[in-house]
């Protein structure tokens, strides 16, 4: 499944640019190396629309994409700047923190965070306090456990309930991968559920 169409619409690298709130959003966060970018691409269907790097840690801005779905409204899908990942200058990843925490906590259209989490490693502490946050400021977190494909089919579920185990999840984390497809729908499902 992908969008009937997805465009890019702006970044901003401070609040005072955040586009005006009209399109319900969905953000995506996750470790600059969690293959953010590869899967909002394969998600929608749009090679090339967020921008993917050699080098982890490219993506500096938030940025706005307009999605529209095969079935029902369009919305924003916004990806946030990637984090954890020690080849960005620490007093870059800080200046950050202030920029995220108040898109994620000001923003009245937000309708939830797809928070990504690399199967192979589970959650790190960055990504324990993401949801420790979300939970505080009362936005929804949506775990998703990526790159599925690198892992062996029987340590697929166990990493799923390792991850609900450690994170306390009344439900199991969704399982995907950008390159082999598996669990996309799922989260088309989850996403269209959000807005």
């Amino acid at each position: 499944m992908k969008a009937k169409s997805a465009e890019f619409i702006t970044s901003a690298v401070r609040p005072a640019q955040f586009p005006a709130p009209g399109l319900p959003e969905v953000a995506i966060a996750g470790r600059s190396n969690v293959g953010k970018s590869s899967l909002i691409n394969t998600l929608v269907g749009v090679v090339g629309l967020a921008r993917t790097s050699n080098t982890p840690g490219r993506t500096r801005l938030l940025n706005w994409f307009r999605v529209v779905p095969q079935k029902g409204p369009p919305f924003a899908l916004v990806d946030l700047p990637g984090y954890g990942y020690a080849r960005v200058p620490k007093d870059m990843r800080s200046s950050w923190r202030p920029l995220i925490e108040s898109y994620l906590s000001d923003r009245d259209v937000l309708r939830g965070v797809i928070c990504l989490i690399d199967a192979r490693r589970g959650a790190q502490n960055e990504e324990i306090e993401l949801f420790e946050w979300l939970e505080q400021v009362g936005v929804r977190a949506i775990p998703v456990l990526t790159k599925i494909d690198k892992l062996a089919k029987s340590k697929r579920k166990p990493a799923g309930a390792a991850l609900k185990r450690q994170l306390g999840l009344s439900r199991s984390p969704l399982l995907c991968s950008a390159h082999s497809k598996e669990g996309l729908a799922d989260l088309w499902r989850t996403v269209s559920g959000l807005v």
